[in-house]
Formats: structure tokens, sequence, C-alpha cells
């Protein structure tokens, strides 16, 4: 059994490969992908007779070498001058409904893609429930809102 797993390693390299891919995709910041290529490397070097030394050695080098030099090249194109805003903070500019009035001076509720959130108006002006409105701002877990013009 031992020798069927030294004689091919690279069925051992490929899975690792596959298993980077597939973490990369629910990562998708292009880091994990790197090591999918360090493994190509060492299915490579295993094709070639490399030792199971070598092989390891040449996977951690074309991994470092692709989170050097590949991935920020990777990173600048596909994100080419958009800024990445990710959790609580992609929720500014987005549209939503007053659950609750926001009362003059004082906290309502909005609904926003099946989320609820504590929320004051920009201007302090009340805002009835119904209305539609954009976030501003978010401070913690209280959002900023003002109403959206209705045409």
């Amino acid at each position: 059994m031992i020798e069927y797993f030294q004689a091919n390693l690279w069925q051992f390299w490929a899975v690792v490969g596959l298993l980077c891919l597939i973490l990369e995709l629910t990562s998708g910041d292009f880091f994990i992908i790197c090591f999918a290529f360090g493994s190509l490397g060492a299915v490579i070097a295993d094709l070639c007779g490399a030792s199971f030394t070598w092989q390891s050695i040449i996977f951690a080098v074309v991994s470092v070498l692709c989170i050097f030099f590949v991935r920020p090249s990777i990173v600048k194109h596909l994100h080419r001058g958009e800024e990445l805003r990710s959790n609580a903070d992609a929720i500014v500019g987005r549209e939503g409904r007053v659950s609750e009035d926001i009362e003059a001076g004082g906290y309502g509720r909005v609904a926003i893609d099946g989320d609820d959130w504590k929320a004051c108006s920009a201007d302090g002006n009340a805002i009835a429930k119904g209305s539609t409105v954009r976030v501003t701002e978010i401070n913690s877990v209280i959002i900023t809102v003002a109403p959206v013009e209705q045409n």
C-alpha cells in the first residue's frame, strides 16, 4: 500500500490542489489559490521523478512566489478602481423601507433585505413608517438614513 502512494504522489498533490481551489471559492481573496498553483508545481515535479522532499520544496517555493508576485497582479486586475466594502459597511448607499416611525431627533427601525436596523434620520426630522430611505452612514449597529425622493 505504501509503495502505491510513493509511486503515485501526484494524486496526493492533485487532491491538495483541488481542495485549495474549493476553499478559494469560499474566500475569494486569491490567497488559497496560490497553494493550488504550488500543488500543480509539485505534481509536475512528481511526474518528472523528483523525491517527496523536492516536491515539498517546490510546493512551498511556487506557493510563496505566487503569493508575492501573481496574487497582487490578479487582485489589481480584478478589483480595478473599486473600493471593496464588506459586512455592515456594504449597507451604506442601500435603500430600505421604514418599518417603525423614526422620531424627530430620535430613533426608529428600517428594513433592508430582511434585516431590521435601528435607525436615525440624517437631518433630525421625523420619517413615517413605509417611507423609502437610503443609508448614508453606519455607526456600530445604528444606521443613519435620508428619505428618497419619490418621482
